[in-house]
């Protein structure tokens, strides 16, 4: 069922701002760019930020130009194709790696062209002039072509004279997982390159794990440049309500989502190959008055349009109350926090008690925020709702329909004793930029957070030091992986976080729900949602 309501919108007020530039205009844009555009364009307090801005971004984009630097001058070992605007800033880059032996080649790491700036010819304008480097040097050129078959952007090396490597050195140089292409210049396409190319797709797989370190180091020096800017351009746009301590809805809203924006970075920073921390995020943090904001985690009336869709997969007992239906953002987020295990053991530290007017404070001391996910107790059921990206709603579709196809094979299955279970979509609500997906509160927790626990909580640590829990969860959930593809859904091999796994737990003893089988512990429950 989806049902279609009309919001009316609340005319805002504009104030006189410093002028910013294309660059930071852009990057305050891409913060509110995630279903509340089509109405942030007509909002009377950003309205200056979209004023003439696609007929500078056509301007900008014809007069960029591409520095092409020498083959010695280099970055960690990198040389770089950059594609900058006629007043210097950064539209995007390609990284690069020159090899001397067994014969030239630039081993193409990296291509990125800024999220504000794609789709607009911008990535072929780089490799066209990387072709033409590759042909003035006399040197191969070689990539990892990780872009999978289905993107659309599958075949844009093949468009620009690319080809795989096997068509060149056989068939019997392709390893699992790799998807080299080489590049032969003008100059070598008469030598036989066969033996030059076998020895130097050996060093290039001995050189990987350095060359993939060195490359996350420059990703995230640049991310946090970026991080940098945003500050900076919202601290400009909000000068005037910084000075005078009047904190409006729309500046708690784009500080929320810088910060959110923030830790979900920092988060992903853990799990680069190689990187051990070098960049500081300190200097990319607020400032303690813009820290001490509350949290506004939907988009402010007047800015996200005037609609609001909901989308109801199984009944609910009873009926979705009037206030829910008419104004999903305001009655989910006036919801309790669900309280997971992180955050209780937080609250208890700092001898906090709930309910608790979350700041942006609390979200970069606990490194989540703690206010996306909210109890709801109808009919007697426990429920929860979690908020998403309002772009992820299709998602959230293939996900439902998925699970229906998958649920009739899970009574058969069990990973190393461990029942198999879905939690799948209920009702999802979209509103002010968000999308609320409404599941079933289950006695779990997710694994990554249930790793957490066996490794901070002093009791579970010691139970896990004798019982080798975290090695239980993870050769279960690898097992239960396993069966699916089997079993059930081969899919998942192309994209393994589709789903998300918990882990059964008891919540109020804040410990793990253990059976035994035949073959001894065994997890109660493996969840998928």
């Amino acid at each position: 069922m989806i049902v279609q309501k009309q919001q009316s919108e609340a005319p805002g007020t504009r104030n006189e701002r410093k002028p910013l530039g294309l660059i930071e205009r852009l990057r305050l844009i891409s913060l509110i760019d995630e279903g509340v555009q089509s109405g942030a364009r007509d909002c009377p307090a950003v309205s200056d930020l979209f004023s003439n801005l696609w007929e500078i971004i056509n301007r900008t984009i014809a007069g960029s130009r591409i520095d092409r630097l020498a083959p010695e001058e280099t970055t960690n070992g990198f040389h770089i194709l950059e594609l900058r605007t006629e007043s210097g800033e950064s539209l995007g880059y390609l990284n690069m790696i020159y090899l001397k032996k067994p014969l030239p080649c630039y081993y193409l790491v990296y291509v990125e062209i800024d999220p504000l700036f794609r789709k607009q010819g911008l990535g072929h304008r780089i490799l066209d002039t990387f072709r033409e480097f590759l042909d003035e040097k006399s040197a191969v050129g070689l990539l990892d072509n990780i872009i999978p078959p289905e993107d659309p952007t599958w075949g844009i090396y093949l468009k620009h004279a690319w080809e795989p490597i096997e068509s060149v050195i056989g068939d019997a140089s392709a390893g699992d997982g790799e998807h080299y292409m080489v590049y032969i210049p003008r100059p070598l396409l008469k030598k036989d390159l066969r033996h030059p190319l076998y020895r130097l797709l050996h060093h290039i797989r001995r050189k990987r794990a350095f060359i993939d370190m060195r490359d996350n180091e420059m990703m995230v020096s640049r991310a946090i440049e970026e991080f940098k800017e945003i500050r900076r351009a919202l601290e400009t746009y909000f000068e005037r309500e910084l000075e005078e301590g009047r904190f409006t809805p729309l500046m708690r809203f784009m500080f929320t989502r810088f910060v959110t924006k923030l830790i979900a970075f920092r988060r992903r920073m853990g799990d680069l190959i190689g990187y051990t921390g070098g960049e500081s995020l300190d200097r990319v943090v607020p400032s303690p008055a813009v820290s001490s904001l509350p949290l506004l985690s939907y988009a402010p009336e007047g800015l996200s349009g005037n609609s609001v869709a909901v989308e109801e997969y199984e009944p609910i007992p009873g009926c979705l109350p009037g206030p829910l239906m008419d104004q999903p953002a305001r009655f989910i987020e006036a919801l309790p926090e669900y309280q997971r295990p992180t955050l209780k053991a937080w609250l208890k530290v700092r001898d906090l008690r709930m309910p608790l007017t979350f700041t942006l404070d609390h979200l970069l001391d606990l490194g989540f925020d703690p206010t996306r996910l909210k109890e709801w107790d109808h009919e007697g059921g426990p429920y929860i709702f979690e908020r998403l990206q309002a772009r992820q709603i299709p998602k959230i579709r293939q996900k439902r329909t998925w699970m229906e196809r998958l649920t009739p094979g899970l009574p058969a299955i069990k990973a190393l004793g461990a029942v198999l279970r879905c939690n799948p979509p209920l009702v999802v609500l979209a509103d002010r930029g968000n999308a609320y997906v409404l599941r079933r509160k289950i006695s779990g927790i997710h694994w990554e957070e249930a790793l957490d626990q066996l490794r901070a909580n002093s009791t579970l640590a010691r139970w896990n030091r004798e019982l080798h829990l975290d090695r239980l969860i993870l050769r279960t959930l690898q097992r239960a992986r396993e069966l699916l593809v089997e079993e059930l859904d081969k899919s998942l091999l192309v994209d393994p976080e589709f789903i998300s796994w918990f882990v059964s737990w008891d919540l109020e003893k804040n410990i793990p729900r253990i059976g035994v089988d035949a073959s001894g512990p065994c997890l109660e429950s493996i969840w998928i949602a």
